[in-house]
């Protein structure tokens, strides 16, 4: 991952800690918590595809593990957010721009369903059955809503971040059109002339030197 993506997938990862850890995990809803970790987890994979999404996964999940209060086992939490940015990586669109908002929509339902079902599940296998008192249907459902209505204002958001970060002229070579556009963009604002219409008058300067060059050719076959 270049350093541009590893610097806004830290940030955001450290900021949604603070707010689910400071904020979300104190307003005492019941059921789940709503889990703001996961849907940074979530944009990032749509725009950076499913390595990105498994290595951003991992590091936060094993963030959230660490810091206080953590309850569980260490490595539990990471598990779940890697193989969630895995999978969310996979459904990211061949462009990158997502057209309707129903394909994220059911993703994020699908991953708070699947990282709460993965996340009891693996805490079976180590022993720890705090699902099973407060009740699994329940947390299944209030995570899904939750995490629903919490992503139109946090998913679009990052996802714009992520690809303006990608975009960024400093963070990467200029070449090809790219490259051109730039520079015919501080043309024109430092000289005040429209490239356009120079490009059009070298393209029919161009054309003429062709045809006159075709002319002389042909003569040159007549003689």
């Amino acid at each position: 991952m270049r350093f541009n993506r590893m610097l806004l997938s830290a940030t955001l990862v450290v900021v949604a800690l603070v707010i689910q850890v400071t904020v979300l995990a104190r307003l005492q809803l019941p059921g789940a918590v709503p889990d703001l970790m996961l849907l940074v987890v979530l944009a990032l994979a749509f725009v950076y595809g499913h390595v990105g999404g498994a290595l951003i996964g991992f590091f936060a999940g094993l963030l959230a593990d660490l810091a206080p209060p953590a309850d569980h086992a260490a490595g539990r939490y990471a598990l779940v957010l890697c193989v969630i940015g895995y999978l969310a990586g996979l459904a990211r669109p061949e462009n990158g721009q997502i057209r309707s908002a129903l394909g994220p929509m059911a993703v994020v339902v699908g991953a708070a369903v699947g990282s709460t079902l993965l996340y009891a599940g693996v805490g079976a296998l180590v022993g720890d059955t705090a699902a099973r008192h407060v009740g699994l249907v329940s947390l299944l459902f209030t995570a899904a809503v939750y995490d629903l209505l919490l992503a139109p204002f946090t998913v679009p958001f990052i996802m714009w971040l992520a690809r303006r970060a990608d975009n960024d002229p400093l963070s990467e070579p200029q070449s090809g059109g790219g490259g051109g556009d730039v520079a015919a963009g501080w043309l024109a604002t430092g000289t005040g002339l429209r490239i356009g219409s120079q490009r059009g008058g070298l393209r029919v300067k161009a054309a003429r030197n062709r045809a006159a060059r075709a002319g002389r050719i042909k003569g040159v076959k007549r003689l």
